[in-house]
């Protein structure tokens, strides 16, 4: 999904939320439940933004119907490095409609989970002033 791609490396969040769809559901790394909506995943992509270092992609897969695809990405929180992945699924007008996240070791799970936690007051904030 070059157009996610292009708008994650250029920090563009209007773009991003543009290709979500309005039932889109994230599914975080670090959280026990789905988080459903255009407004909540946006505000959370903001959130991860502001929390990511160093985040670059390095290795796109894609289905051959064009409608799942993985993006694997290397950043870094504070001083832990993360390898994850971002696997989205396109609905019939080619937004995304699924949006879930893995990253690993434990140790950049756990760092990313206490500084998302940190910012999660805004993120709700900023999903309700959507």
């Amino acid at each position: 999904m070059q157009a996610f791609r292009k708008a994650v490396e250029a920090n563009d969040h209007d773009a991003i939320e543009a290709l979500l769809a309005e039932n889109v559901v994230f599914t975080s790394p670090v959280a026990f439940r789905p988080y459903p909506g255009k407004a909540i995943t946006a505000a959370i992509l903001r959130g991860v933004s502001r929390v990511f270092e160093d985040f670059r992609y390095v290795r796109e897969i894609t289905s051959a119907d064009g409608r799942d695809h993985a993006l694997v990405f290397v950043a870094r929180v504070g001083d832990r490095e993360i390898n994850g992945c971002d696997f989205l699924h396109l609905d019939e007008d080619g937004l995304i409609d699924d949006f879930t996240v893995m990253v690993r070791p434990l140790s950049g799970a756990e760092a990313l989970s206490a500084a998302m936690g940190a910012q999660f007051e805004r993120i709700r904030e900023e999903a309700a002033g959507a």
